[in-house]
């Protein structure tokens, strides 16, 4: 029994839906700007069926590329992490969102908690441990809390701090902020994990890298990457 595409309940072709998708949620462009985009190309939609195109199938787009990635993650062992958290205000409220890094600048794992302290960055490891397993180097901040969480887990002797050995999770940051600005912030904190999720996924799907390649490895990369993102959902 083949599996079926949820997509073929629209009328809407999938390639137009899955544009629209990548186009939302890979740059930092509000619901607006892409109906604009789309309309420049002959394509007439209402912000608000992108807004539900989005709602309903990116959180299943990024499903199955992060399947692919952590799957390829674990048969490699882990060298080095890095973990960091960034604040995120939600109607007001200020919220901390964990990130970890991967040594390549792949966004590894998020998490979303209101406090910052041991109980919190031990869930946050513990999850991101269980999904991919372990690294040989944790880097962090001077976050007292990293201190604590490694040292229940065991692997205190594996953590790094320093002045700019961070770099790598504080640069992770920026194509975040971008999309965050675009949005306007958040207003609800159920939205925040899922489009973090959403994001980080797509994100890692097109990143490239172009400074450490050549122009042809790098086109080769892109067009491998759109070719996969095409297939996102296909029966």
């Amino acid at each position: 029994m083949t599996k079926r595409s949820p997509i073929r309940y629209f009328r809407t072709s999938p390639e137009i839906i899955r544009l629209a998708v990548m186009m939302y949620v890979r740059f930092p462009l509000s619901l607006r700007n892409v109906e604009d985009l789309l309309h420049e190309r002959g394509i007439d939609v209402c912000h608000e069926t992108i807004r539900l195109w989005w709602n309903r199938f990116g959180p299943m787009f990024a499903a199955e590329i992060r399947k692919k990635r952590t799957e390829q993650l674990r048969s490699w062992p882990q060298w080095r992490w890095h973990l960091d958290e960034m604040f995120v205000k939600i109607n007001g409220e200020q919220h901390y969102l964990w990130r970890a890094v991967d040594h390549e600048g792949e966004v590894l794992e998020s998490f979303v908690t209101k406090t910052r302290d041991k109980k919190s960055a031990l869930r946050f490891l513990k999850k991101t441990m269980k999904r991919y397993g372990g690294a040989a180097v944790f880097v962090t901040d001077k976050l007292r809390s990293y201190g604590a969480a490694l040292k229940e887990i065991g692997v205190a002797d594996r953590q790094e701090t320093g002045r700019w050995l961070n770099n790598r999770a504080e640069n992770s940051h920026l194509p975040f902020r971008r999309r965050e600005r675009a949005m306007m912030r958040f207003r609800r904190m159920r939205s925040l994990p899922k489009f973090v999720l959403v994001h980080t996924s797509v994100c890692n799907h097109f990143n490239q890298e172009r400074h450490l390649y050549s122009r042809q490895s790098f086109k080769a990369g892109r067009a491998a990457a759109l070719a996969e993102w095409r297939q996102l959902g296909a029966a």
